[in-house]
């Protein structure tokens, strides 16, 4: 009987460690991207799914950094390109191009035009860096990694609530 107990006291440590492990390594997973000559990383709960630029049709009328409206298996996503929405170039055409989709529990429908994607990232790795003062609501934490090379935090949770990018329709 007392062997019973052991096993199973076992189990459901076994169980915990790796639930907490998943959970852990969920949440200290970044995806890292490139816009124009900056990097950035992005929560990966944040996202649905990255994907080859598609074709879109473009809506006029609209902001410039506004490239379109793109029908991804069936379902419509308005495409930004997020190099433009700052204030930057628009992305050049090329095949490393991607769309980041937003998750649906963030807002429906909306993906970002990034230059190329740079793969995960562990935030663990990272040193905090200075942020601007006049750094816009969605940008989270400036950080370096072991090289030097800076990265920006985007937090798509606070873009989706930012006034410009819900309203795409030109001043």
């Amino acid at each position: 009987m007392a062997r019973r107990t052991g096993l199973r006291e076992f189990q459901i440590s076994v169980a915990e460690r790796l639930r907490t492990a998943a959970t852990r390594a969920a949440l200290s997973s970044k995806l890292g991207f490139q816009v124009g000559g900056a990097n950035w990383f992005v929560a990966l709960h944040q996202v649905s799914e990255v994907i080859p630029m598609p074709a879109f049709i473009p809506v006029p009328l609209t902001q410039p950094w506004f490239r379109g409206v793109a029908n991804v298996r069936g379902s419509l996503y308005s495409i930004v390109d997020f190099s433009a929405f700052q204030g930057g170039d628009p992305a050049s055409g090329g095949t490393e191009r991607r769309v980041i989709l937003v998750s649906d529990k963030l807002v429906g429908g909306a993906g970002l035009l990034v230059s190329r994607m740079l793969g995960l990232r562990n935030p663990e790795n990272f040193t905090a860096a200075e942020r601007p003062a006049d750094a816009p609501p969605w940008l989270g934490a400036v950080v370096r990694d072991a090289s030097g090379t800076t990265w920006h935090e985007l937090d798509l949770a606070r873009l989706a609530k930012e006034r410009r990018f819900l309203e795409v329709g030109s001043q």
